[in-house]
């Protein structure tokens, strides 16, 4: 080895502090020296080698761990650390060969490749090597390779490695373009440095030169595709650092493409050729300073490679880089936040910059194609470059800052993607942006038009948002730009939510989702205000991330920017309501009766006006479809449209239709219809044999099933029927027995048991003592059961129902918290409503959802003798509300405020227990 290496001067500590390689050379020297027997002799290196390594390490963690943003000064430090290992790896195969084996070991070099080449480490990335020779690799030289990856393994690195000719490596570049990444990397370590140059020129004049077209689209088809794997979204809530959209991938990217196209070595050259400005070369640097941090941190505290920011790691990396919690927001939202901030940057720069050496260097469509190609009008300060919209003259253009706006509109108008250029020119200038022309009309004109007037305004909008024009425009939208809601329910950050929202939005006016969304396009075929409903939509949760309700807030705050907009004054007055109730209907729907009059009644009190309900629906349909994949379902849909079909009909004909006897009556009317074939007087001991509520929360169609199954019921038995109930994406699980305490409690548990999620339910007791439950329920995804698994789930149930099985102690091991999910913390609440009911006391709980929470709670009111009439879930995510509808013992309401306390206590107790059991 040579002894006279130089030692770095740019790590997180002094290199000899984290390993003198001299001295360890020495060691090593010494032991082979005195130790007689080789096996000996290895076993005593191996053993230094390792505890080398591993001093060395902990001396790196402990300095980033006092300097936790110091990335590239600890990159570069691990890559120290290996290069001493590999080559003091490399003096101990030699001194394991024999004599004659070292003479004929031939020419040869050992180069670092990929991530370890360019020099850049994480605690525990892989070794990635090429042992390389001139001509053929000889059998010395396979002994030597051999032995150095016995005594690797034996250190537990992680070696990716190659044994090639430099004629290989030129013919193995030329198939893969993998490789031929990996080959643009090498960096010389031990051996023969010459063979290394040649290698390298023999690289760049043989392979490199004339395929840099290749090269790019290779690499852009390769980004899609990692992309595509990843989930396609730069805002996946657990995102992948390196792999991910916006990751370390992403810049490796641009600086792959620009050393094989113009030759560099540094991403700082690019500024120098002018591919890179000095402020983009520096958002570079701060993007991939932070991501490497994360991605350091996130290996030390995982023991082991991990690219995944999952929510459990999300906490620990935000405590370790000394994120607080402040302004009513955890630490760890504003370390995602942050997150995402720079993985937006990422996008920007690699947008930019792959899009102009898209332009310039992809192969160009076929000849056909460009010629039947309609070419679109674009205004006069515009020209079609590549294919894209760029602007003619920018310095002519920028001396009216409007058209920074007119830009995106004229992008949608004509169809076209915007040149690089163009992108670039609007970045550069935000600082144009000021209070002058956010108030000038004719902006507020031409944002709106960009909203309105073309039907996808989505693009628009990520663009404008991702070069930073929108927050700039907007100050109040850049609050929750690159937002992360800490939480299991929302996939996307604000600004990417609220994006979302306003392109389901745009595609219900176009009438892509009629039959999914029936009545949601049916009222903006109808006809409402589309300014006000978009911009609702906008500023619906600019609220968020403060300590205010962000409902409130953001009310508050669309009473300032809507008029900025242009709004008129009773525009704006609709949009500060929405905005302030945008959560109204679905509370109402996911969380009370709406079955129970009362319901539909306070809603349509709230709303007023059929125009406001309409505008409220669609408003609420976008911001649930806008959550994520997965989150809108036929069960929310069909609440949704029951509760604004009722509501629609009181406003209609007036509030006194909703009642309970009215109702009652069309109940049993419908019911008779129904039950065909029946004898009259089996009819009227149907009709007779339930109580008043009965026939105002369930469809004729249960009701009809309840009429069968009561049917000849002994006391004895218990009748069960599952049945898909396609409407609303569950499985309808309806249960006849004999009346007894804590009925709803042990139905919940069997539910449970069985793994069942319960989104609904309803229990009833007949005038002669018997008991009708009704459950609806979903399996583990959401969906309902498939009706193969139904015979199964009926025996389970009845087993449990039985006693064979103890609900209590089986639902032990079933009611887990998974790690990854316990990272999350959701306040536990108990509110008593005596008002949102006629005959019932409401009792809503909103805590941390586990599986046997609805047992838990079930039971706990059971042992209160509190009677449960309904119970309604809604989940999002980690957190769950329970909605209880209840009476007690003697059928009255919970008015005792000393009772209701003594319930919460209990209440609370029962779930503080079910979570330190989930947990344990």
């Amino acid at each position: 080895m040579d002894k006279s290496l130089s030692l770095p001067d740019d790590l997180i500590r002094p290199a000899e502090d984290i390993l003198d390689p001299a001295a360890l050379g020495r060691e090593l020297e010494a032991i082979r020296r005195e130790e007689a027997d080789p096996a000996k002799a290895r076993a005593a290196v191996v053993a230094r080698l390792n505890s080398a390594r591993t001093e060395g390490m902990e001396r790196i963690a402990q300095a980033f761990t006092a300097d936790p943003f110091a990335a590239r000064k600890t990159t570069r430090a691990y890559t120290f650390v290996t290069d001493c290992i590999i080559r003091e790896v490399l003096e101990q195969g030699r001194a394991s060969l024999a004599e004659d084996q070292r003479e004929a070991l031939g020419d040869f070099a050992i180069c670092a490749v990929g991530g370890y080449g360019r020099g850049e480490m994480a605690p525990f990335s892989d070794v990635d090597l090429l042992f390389l020779t001139k001509s053929r690799i000889t059998p010395a030289l396979e002994a030597l390779i051999e032995a150095m990856l016995y005594v690797m393994w034996d250190l537990h690195l992680k070696v990716g490695h190659a044994s090639r000719t430099i004629r290989e490596c030129l013919k193995l570049g030329g198939e893969d373009y993998t490789i031929r990444t990996s080959l643009m990397e090498t960096r010389f370590l031990a051996g023969d440095a010459p063979l290394v140059d040649q290698l390298n020129d023999k690289l760049w004049s043989d392979l490199f030169k004339g395929t840099e077209k290749d090269f790019i689209e290779a690499k852009l088809e390769e980004r899609y595709n990692r992309h595509q794997k990843q989930g396609g979204q730069r805002y996946v809530v657990e995102p992948n650092v390196k792999e991910g959209k916006g990751g370390l991938r992403d810049l490796q990217s641009l600086y792959w493409i620009g050393k094989y196209v113009h030759g560099v070595q540094s991403v700082a050259e690019l500024v120098r050729l002018g591919v890179f400005t000095r402020d983009e070369y520096a958002t570079f640097q701060k993007a991939e300073d932070f991501l490497w941090a994360v991605r350091c941190h996130l290996h030390l505290l995982a023991g082991r490679p991990q690219d995944q920011l999952t929510f459990d790691m999300q906490v620990q990396v935000a405590e370790r880089m000394g994120y607080k919690d402040k302004g009513g927001r955890r630490g760890v939202e504003h370390f995602m936040q942050a997150y995402f901030r720079h993985a937006n940057s990422v996008g920007e720069l690699t947008r930019i910059f792959l899009t102009q050496l898209e332009a310039e260097n992809v192969k160009g469509d076929a000849m056909l194609e460009r010629v039947f190609r309609r070419k679109p009008k674009i205004g006069s300060d515009y020209e079609v470059v590549h294919g894209r919209l760029a602007v003619k003259d920018e310095a002519h253009f920028l001396q009216d800052k409007l058209n920074l706006l007119r830009l995106f509109d004229e992008g949608l108008r004509t169809g076209m993607l915007l040149h690089a250029d163009a992108m670039r020119m609007v970045h550069a200038n935000l600082d144009r942006i000021d209070d002058q022309m956010r108030e000038d009309p004719e902006a507020a004109k031409i944002f709106l038009g960009t909203l309105l007037k073309h039907g996808n305004p989505e693009r628009a909008l990520r663009r404008m948002n991702e070069l930073g024009l929108l927050g700039t425009f907007l100050p109040e939208f850049g609050q929750i730009v690159a937002m992360m809601q800490f939480n299991m329910y929302h996939h996307y950050t604000v600004d990417e939510h609220t994006i979302q929202c306003i392109r389901h939005l745009a595609l219900i006016e176009h009438g892509d989702l009629e039959e999914e969304l029936p009545v949601a396009s049916t009222i903006l075929a109808e006809g409402v205000n589309r300014r006000v409903l978009y911009v609702a939509l906008l500023l619906h949760d600019i609220g968020k991330g403060r300590e205010e309700d962000h409902a409130v807030l953001g009310a508050k705050i669309a009473r300032k920017v809507a008029p900025r907009l242009g709004l008129t004054p009773e525009e704006c007055d609709t949009v500060e309501w929405l905005v302030r109730y945008h959560l109204l209907m679905s509370d109402m729907a996911q969380k009370r009766d709406l079955a129970d009059p009362r319901t539909v009644r306070d809603f349509a009190k709230a709303v007023r006006s059929r125009d406001r309900l309409d505008l409220l629906t669609v408003l609420t349909v976008c911001d649930i479809r806008g959550v994520g994949p997965g989150t809108w379902n036929n069960w929310k849909a069909q609440l949704l449209r029951t509760l604004y079909h009722q509501t629609r009909r009181a406003l209609e004909t007036g509030l006194e239709e909703l009642n309970r006897t009215h109702r009652g009556q069309e109940a049993q009317r419908m019911l008779v219809e129904k039950l065909d074939g029946w004898s009259q007087d089996d009819v009227d001991r149907e009709l007779a044999r339930h109580y008043p509520p009965y026939w105002q929360g369930l469809q004729t169609a249960t009701q009809a099933a309840f009429a069968e199954m009561l049917r000849d019921l002994p006391v004895d038995e218990i009748r069960i029927d599952l049945h898909a109930d396609e409407d609303r994406d569950a499985t309808r699980a309806l249960f006849a027995m004999a009346d007894h305490p804590g009925i709803f409690a042990r139905l919940s548990g069997a539910l449970a048991l069985v793994g069942a999620n319960v989104v609904d339910a309803r229990t009833y007791t007949t005038v002669d003592g018997y008991a009708t439950a009704a459950f609806w329920v979903q399996d583990a995804e959401g969906s309902p059961y498939e009706a193969s698994r139904l015979p199964r789930l009926t025996q389970m149930i009845h087993k449990i129902l039985r006693g064979e099985l103890v609900a209590r102690e089986a639902m032990v091991d079933r009611d887990r918290i998974k790690k990854r999910e316990r990272a999350f913390k959701v306040a536990t609440s108990v509110a008593f409503d005596n008002e949102g009911s006629e005959i019932y006391t409401i009792i809503e709980v909103d805590t941390r959802d586990r599986a046997g929470l609805l047992y838990d709670l079930t039971r706990t009111l059971a042992t209160a003798n509190v009677q449960i009439s309904s119970a309604v879930i809604a989940t999002y995510g980690e957190q769950v509300v329970d909605t209880f509808y209840v009476k007690d013992m003697f059928g009255l309401k919970l008015f005792s405020a000393s009772k209701q306390k003594a319930l919460e206590a209990k209440l609370r107790e029962a779930i503080a227990a079910g979570q330190e059991r989930a947990r344990a």
